[in-house]
Parts: structure tokens; sequence; C-alpha cells
């Protein structure tokens, strides 16, 4: 029986660097675009898919959308002829709104099969986008999602942030609300961080303090399950059937393969990073950044932090048939977390609650220590 797989491709072009990215992407490197294009191919080419079938996959970046629609259409395709590709796979494209405009380009994009769109629209104020180095306004949101439903898209996403210099909680719902106008099926709120090497850490004295983003985030579930969306994980909501399948893959020890400089995978028992230097992509000469071979029992610490992230929570039952472990040492703390109200027992489940979100670091701390001393 075939296991699944997602491929996650990484685009690392951009217009502009946002001052707050601390992704591989590089500006001005356009001229690069059809090497790139023909490395990940030769790549892709190479890689033994046997056993597997790929029932996601995500083009991210960067930006994809930079690349056009005969490049993706080619790298799809080649995926397609390399990869058993599942019937109805999920097939993602990251594009930035001022880059995805062109229904005609859409549709094209649509007919070769994609079928979900992931639009970076950030804000829904273009003081806002121009402080955060982004390169198009609300009304380029607006045409995008217009131009991706014309093309026959019917899985849309937005990435939104808060939490950023200066923002008060009532200009945050303000763009949550301009978002959820338009009319998505998901929506990814993210809240900002100043990543030290970035032009932002030099700012974040200006950024909101944690009471504030704490305010935001508690608010932002609020709202959107008032407004039909379903939190499916701490910074992902969508409508009921329409969570990202892909996304998924990465908090449920699902297994994944990437390519591209900077991309991460777990595949065949093993974790390992491609090295951020686009150069040796396009060169053949590829090299890994990490490499380490952990075999399913070793996973217990991973299993613990990425399912406390998704509303599904942890499931006692899971982690005893996956790990051969006890799961009654964890329970007492996380009665306590029951009592205190960041934590509920849920059809046999234990998933942290909003207020459990905002602490999940110490509590998924906790827990490890609580896994290293058995």
């Amino acid at each position: 029986m075939p296991k699944p797989l997602g491929l996650y491709i990484h685009i690392p072009f951009c217009k502009q660097k946002c001052i707050y990215c601390d992704f591989y992407s590089l500006p001005g490197q356009e001229g690069q675009m059809d090497a790139y294009c023909a490395s990940l191919q030769a790549r892709l080419t190479e890689t033994d898919f046997s056993g597997y079938t790929v029932d996601t996959v995500y083009f991210g970046g960067g930006t994809p959308s930079l690349l056009g629609p005969a490049r993706l259409s080619a790298i799809l395709e080649t995926i397609s002829k390399t990869c058993a590709v599942a019937p109805g796979a999920e097939i993602t494209l990251e594009a930035n709104p001022d880059s995805a405009g062109d229904w005609k380009s859409l549709q094209t994009l649509r007919l070769a099969g994609f079928n979900r769109i992931s639009l970076g629209m950030q804000s829904a104020s273009d003081a806002e986008l121009t402080r955060l180095g982004r390169v198009h306004t609300m009304r380029q949101v607006r045409e995008a999602v217009t131009a991706a439903r014309e093309a026959g898209f019917d899985n849309l996403s937005l990435d939104l942030i808060y939490g950023l210099p200066e923002q008060t909680t009532a200009q945050w719902l303000k763009n949550l609300e301009a978002a959820a106008a338009l009319s998505p099926e998901h929506l990814s709120c993210y809240g900002l961080k100043a990543e030290e090497g970035t032009p932002l850490y030099a700012q974040r004295e200006r950024l909101p303090g944690e009471e504030t983003q704490a305010q935001m985030y508690l608010k932002t579930i609020k709202f959107l399950e008032n407004t039909g969306f379903l939190q499916y994980e701490i910074s992902n909501f969508a409508k009921p059937g329409r969570e990202s399948r892909h996304n998924l893959k990465y908090w449920t020890l699902g297994e994944y393969a990437g390519f591209g400089p900077g991309a991460h995978s777990d595949f065949r028992g093993v974790r390992y990073a491609w090295t951020r230097d686009l150069p040796g992509w396009l060169a053949g000469r590829p090299a890994l950044s990490e490499r380490q071979e952990l075999p399913p029992e070793s996973r217990a610490a991973e299993w613990l932090m990425l399912g406390l992230r998704t509303a599904y929570g942890l499931d006692p039952a899971d982690y005893e048939k996956r790990f051969h472990k006890p799961f009654a040492p964890y329970l007492p703390f996380l009665r306590r977390c029951e009592e205190a109200q960041y934590a509920r027992r849920t059809n046999g489940r234990w998933r942290l609650t909003p207020q459990g979100f905002l602490v999940s670091n110490p509590i998924i701390g906790e827990l490890l220590d609580i896994l290293e001393a058995q």
C-alpha cells in the first residue's frame, strides 16, 4: 500500500525583501529563474518516490507566482511524470497580490492542476503594508481575489499578520474584518516576531506588548468563530473541510519532501534540510545543512509538541500505540492545566484552549520534561 507524501517546492525569488522576513528569498535574481526551474526538475527526476503517492504539493517562497504560469506548469508537469499523484491531490500556490491579478494567467495554472491559492495579504492598510516593505496594496488584494475566483479557484487562503509596529487592536480587527469580507475558505493569522538579522529587529521596541498581542489573538479566535471559521491549529482557521491538508502533514508527523535551497524534509525516516545556497542549486551541487535519522520510536517529543498546536490535540491511545509508552505520567500536569483553563479534555483527547495556546511553549516544555524523566 503506497504511503502518502507531501511535496514542498521552494521558490526563492521575490521583488523586495520584507522587513520581517527571515526565509531564504532573494530579490533581484529574476535572470536565474529558468536555470533554477531546470535544477528543480532535475532534482525531482533523480529522487526515488517508489512506495509513495503524492497527495499534497505546496509551492512556497519567496514569491512562487513570480515564476509565471509557464514555468510553474512545467514544474508541476515534471512532478506528475515523476511521482504517482493522487486524484484530488491538494496543489497550492503561494502568491503575492501584485503578481496574481491576471485571471488568464491564474486560469492557465488552474488548468495545469493547481487547485488552491494562498495570497499574502498581511494587512488591509496600505500604510501598514508600506511600513512592512510589502509591494502590494489592498486594492491589489481585492483584484487578486476576484481574478482567482474568475479563474476557477474555489479554495482560497489569505495570510494576515497582527502585532505590527504601533498597531492597535482596533486596527487589527479592521484588517481581519476586511479579510473575512473577501470570503476566503482559509485564513492564517500570525503574530509578528522580530527575528534577529532582519530590519524589523531594530524596530522591535515599536511592536505591541505581549498583553496587547494576547488580546489581539483572543479577539481573532472569537471573531472568526462567529464568522464561520474553525480554528484547527494555533494560527490557522478554515471553513469546515477546508483545512490545509499540506500543512497538517507537518503537525501530524506526516511525511514530506522539500526541494530548493532552505527547504526541509521528513522523508523515509530522515529529517534533512537543504543549504540556503542558490548558486549551489544552479550548479547542480545542492548540499544538506542538516541530516538526522529519526526512527519512529524517537518521535514522541515531536508528537507532543506538534499535537498541542492543533485543535485535535493529544490522543492517549494513539501515543501508546505509536511509542509503546504509557500516557499516564502526563495526566497530573494536564489535569492542572485543565483546572487553570489552559486545557480541556474532549472525547478522551487533550487539547489546549485559546488561553492555553497563548502559553503553549511552557506547557510543551513541561510535557517534554516529563517525557525525558521516563
